[in-house]
């Protein structure tokens, strides 16, 4: 197994526990020492492939597993469902590189928080494991909008994580104004503290209009509503 960092996080310290998922040791070793020169982030362990990020987030509960995507033994795909089964689960964050753009779609679709490029930039890294934990989308900008073409072009409602008995203008017919306009927002990638500046409201009434948004579209994530809203028509 992966070298284990045991580095007595404690959650109710307030830390941002993570868990590091990649079958290369140096990309483990340059994120591990990005995160521990970051104020308010713990690293718990560290897994060279998918059954080992199990293993350990159930060992150490992780509020963020940044999981690569293609690792042997299990795969970062097939991690996913079991590490959200966990309970509490952690934010998924699937570690990729461009031209991957069909694999983060399986992703998302299957409940991850977002996408992160392996060769983003120390304070990027950083601003996304807060975001995730957070309850923020996750989605690197150079592949959004691959991403979120593929996935509109990709299948049925029930793909986006909406509820298949009900179309597009029905579910958005559930929204009040606001939460439309907070659904726009999600689609063009904002983060809660960005949609709040956007429209002049605070951070936990963004978050309560996510989770009403979610709860009824029937959106499984807020990459998902996303997705909803550019099929929908607010996102130009």
């Amino acid at each position: 197994m992966a070298d284990q960092v045991r580095d007595g996080a404690d959650r109710s310290g307030g830390a941002v526990r993570v868990l590091l998922a990649d079958d290369e040791e140096m990309i483990r070793h340059g994120v591990r020492l990005i995160l521990r020169h970051a104020d308010g982030i713990e690293v718990v362990g560290e897994a060279a492939n998918g059954a080992e990020a199990v293993a350990l987030a159930a060992e150490h509960r992780p509020d963020v597993a940044l999981v690569d995507i293609r690792m042997p033994v299990l795969d970062g795909l097939a991690a996913i469902e079991p590490l959200l089964a966990l309970d509490p689960a952690p934010q998924v964050v699937m570690l990729t590189t461009f031209g991957d753009e069909e694999n983060v779609t399986r992703a998302l679709r299957a409940g991850a928080t977002g996408f992160l490029l392996k060769d983003e930039g120390p304070q990027e890294l950083i601003s996304a494991v807060r975001a995730a934990a957070a309850g923020d989308a996750v989605l690197s900008p150079g592949v959004t909008g691959a991403v979120i073409q593929r996935m509109l072009r990709g299948a049925a409602p029930a793909d986006t994580g909406a509820r298949a008995d009900a179309s597009g203008g029905q579910r958005l017919a559930q929204l009040t104004g606001r939460e439309r306009e907070v659904l726009a927002l999600l689609g063009e990638g904002l983060s809660n503290v960005d949609i709040g500046r956007r429209l002049g409201i605070g951070v936990g009434t963004v978050k309560t209009h996510v989770g009403a948004i979610l709860e009824k579209t029937g959106s499984g994530s807020r990459v998902q509503a996303a997705v909803l809203a550019h099929r929908v028509g607010l996102v130009g």
